[in-house]
């Protein structure tokens, strides 16, 4: 049953808990990493064998395993997808930054270069569900950004393949190369690089705690994206709100996984109580019942406040993945939203049209690093480079202020590189 909550009758403690922490797996982890470093493919597939129980003859997919792909999705699947790929292309292309070059001083000039990162891998979940949806959120600002090879890996099932969807997805949204590995033996291939597996500059995608923990010690050697923790979704809603609209919002993260968390925060108690009575009618027609009910029971809570402005100082507060504000006019307290992941506006806008749809990214700060954290973009997948040029009477005028600054400092080479040009 959903926890509920008054504001200041219990503990800030109570208010403020999160999901429960996943175990630590980082010593297995390390042996995985070390193992792929040391037997590159051999390592993929025995570990493949042994956690996903497939054997496999060869780890990279076909082409002739993408066009069976195809030929077994329902046409009407594949139009949902591309149309969804094409609002993602839409939204991210906005988000393209460009060079510039700054020659307002007389014999200066200074500018920023933007560069695609050549190799990027992406991570897509297997297991319990196929994520097509994150195939599209995280090769598409990729491709936008001019990024050369974007290469995926994903766990096989125990007969060898890998589900249909993900690999149409793949190849709508233009994915290079796909391979038949998961979990931190992924992480590890992508950052080494095998016989098979290309070494990447980047990894980014979302996965359970075997590859948050390998994302986390391959960082240095290759970048990340984020360490991503366990689905969170807050719900602010007034009194006129639908019971049964919030109750399918929480639960629509709460069967995520049994970590998830599902937050309330209203005004009204009348809504606390239906949502409560509400999620528990509709958590016993979820396939997935039993992880969502684990979810609610552990992290779920409903949190009762004294009025909106205060729902949105305990949202803030939080700093969710996920944001919805049920609210007549959602506009009228956005400015007062400072820490969230992607917040989701009005009544009729669930936190699924992001999930898929609506075109902007589903990979998302979670755990409260919304505070400092953005979702991912096409920022994502470039890097900055700068460049700066001084002519002989440039450098002659700053010279000696450069000199000053760097004897300040102690650096008295440094003065003397900016000087020593100048002297009889």
């Amino acid at each position: 049953m959903i926890k509920i909550m008054e504001y200041g009758a219990v503990k800030d403690d109570e208010i403020f808990a999160r999901g429960t922490a996943a175990r630590d797996v980082s010593g297995v982890v390390e042996e995985i990493i070390n193992d792929v470093v040391k037997r590159g493919d051999a390592a993929l597939f025995e570990l493949t064998e042994k956690f996903d129980k497939a054997k496999l003859s060869s780890l990279e997919v076909s082409a002739d395993e993408i066009d069976e792909a195809f030929k077994l999705m329902d046409d009407d699947f594949v139009r949902i997808i591309k149309t969804a790929a094409e609002n993602i292309e839409a939204f991210h292309k906005r988000q393209v930054r460009n060079s510039f070059v700054i020659a307002e001083k007389d014999g200066v000039v200074c500018g920023q270069k933007v560069i695609p990162i050549e190799k990027v891998g992406l991570y897509v979940p297997g297991g319990t569900a196929a994520y097509p949806s994150t195939v599209l959120m995280d090769s598409i600002p990729a491709k936008i950004a001019g990024c050369k090879q974007v290469v995926m890996v994903t766990p096989p099932s125990k007969d060898g393949k890998v589900a249909p969807a993900i690999l149409a997805a793949a190849k709508i949204a233009g994915v290079d190369k796909i391979y038949k590995v998961g979990g931190a033996q992924a992480i590890a291939a992508l950052a080494n690089g095998t016989e098979s597996v290309p070494k990447v500059d980047k990894i980014v995608g979302p996965g359970n705690a075997y590859v948050a923990e390998a994302k986390k010690q391959v960082f240095g050697k290759v970048s990340i994206d984020m360490i991503a923790g366990p689905s969170e979704i807050l719900v602010v809603a007034d009194g006129k709100s639908n019971p049964k609209f919030v109750a399918a919002d929480l639960l629509s993260q709460a069967e995520h996984d049994r970590m998830a968390s599902a937050v309330l925060v209203t005004e009204s108690k009348e809504l606390a109580y239906a949502v409560a009575e509400e999620v528990e009618i509709q958590l016993k027609a979820l396939p997935r019942e039993e992880i969502a009910r684990e979810s609610i029971d552990n992290n779920g809570k409903i949190i009762i406040v004294e009025n909106i402005d205060k729902a949105i100082d305990i949202a803030n507060a939080i700093a969710p993945e996920h944001l919805e504000l049920v609210l007549d006019n959602p506009f009228d307290v956005l400015d007062k939203v400072k820490h969230a992941g992607s917040i989701f506006m009005g009544r009729y806008c669930p936190e699924a049209l992001g999930d898929y749809y609506s075109g902007a990214n589903h990979t998302l700060p979670t755990s409260g690093t919304a505070r400092f954290s953005s979702p991912l973009s096409v920022d994502d997948f470039v890097k900055k480079t700068q460049f700066t040029y001084y002519t002989k009477n440039a450098l002659e005028r700053v010279a000696n202020d450069v000199a000053r600054f760097a004897n300040e400092e102690g650096l008295q080479a440094h003065a003397k590189s900016a000087t020593v040009r100048f002297e009889k």
